[in-house]
């Protein structure tokens, strides 16, 4: 059933667990993600950010999930992720995504808000929820995502935020990568304890590929209710891929089977993190 993300993340914030937003780019990166979810019995958000809009068809992608989560057992959202220009995230709503990021996080607090508010609005007239986010994730390696400063959120900038804007989830900048980390993770947990003591609708966390599992975890018991998850999915994808064709080199492997087994190939993965979001239900 397709359901609204904040109504997903709002049951996560009670049952104090946490929901996977796998990004995807195409029909076995999605099949995958619902495939899952159902396995193990758990919501899931797919997530298609705006910067694969000149590779992936939005209204016929959009159409594709809402057929999928139709279909599945399970409750499954439309997410579209890190948009940066307004008409991307009202073609989003149009189309049928249930939730909606505006990434406002390279503008100064005030503007942030300003362009946040009126998003929002817009979102909120059609039944959509919205993510944002202040502060700045950091790239780090085999990130296909924007550059960001790693700028850590400020509480009481987090609390003004969300009381001006309106916003239903917010996405926190506590120390992880987009990527998999160059060093040794330096996530700040103190601080996101500071974030949930003063703001009270469900906390996003960007950045679980290579984040160590007991980490993960904590993050949850203090109040991270969805966690993004994309490089690890895409390494587990195109290592299948550059293996087949080694191994495969003098044959003419077809490419549905190619593909089908790439999807297997991104399933336990997916199910690793599922299983993790899940295990901190109280």
């Amino acid at each position: 059933m397709l359901v609204n993300t904040k109504d997903m993340l709002i049951a996560g914030q009670k049952g104090k667990y946490a929901v996977a937003a796998f990004n995807v780019y195409n029909l076995e990166t999605a099949q995958a993600a619902v495939r899952v979810a159902e396995k193990e019995n758990h919501p899931v958000i797919i997530a298609l950010g705006e910067r694969y809009f000149d590779t992936v068809d939005v209204e016929g992608f959009a159409a594709l999930v809402r057929v999928l989560a139709e279909k599945a057992s399970v409750p499954v959202s439309l997410h579209l992720d890190h948009a940066y220009e307004k008409q991307s995230i009202i073609r989003a709503i149009r189309c049928g995504f249930t939730s909606v990021m505006f990434d406002g996080s390279k503008f100064d607090l005030e503007e942030n808000m300003r362009l946040t508010k009126e998003i929002t609005e817009i979102a909120h007239m059609a039944g959509v929820s919205v993510e944002a986010e202040i502060g700045s994730v950091a790239r780090g390696a085999f990130s296909d995502e924007e550059e960001g400063d790693g700028t850590l959120t400020d509480p009481q900038s987090a609390k003004t935020f969300v009381e001006e804007t309106g916003v239903d989830f917010l996405a926190a900048s506590i120390g992880t990568v987009h990527g998999m980390y160059t060093g040794e993770p330096n996530i700040n947990l103190d601080l996101l304890d500071e974030i949930r003591e003063l703001v009270g609708i469900p906390l996003v966390l960007h950045g679980a590929s290579g984040t160590p599992d007991e980490i993960i975890k904590q993050t949850i018991a203090k109040g991270i209710c969805k966690i993004n998850v994309n490089t690890e999915v895409s390494l587990a994808a195109t290592s299948y891929l550059q293996k087949a064709f080694e191994q495969d080199q003098n044959k003419a492997a077809h490419l549905s089977v190619i593909m089908a087994s790439m999807q297997e190939a991104m399933e336990p993965v997916m199910t690793k993190f599922v299983r993790l979001l899940f295990a901190a239900k109280a």
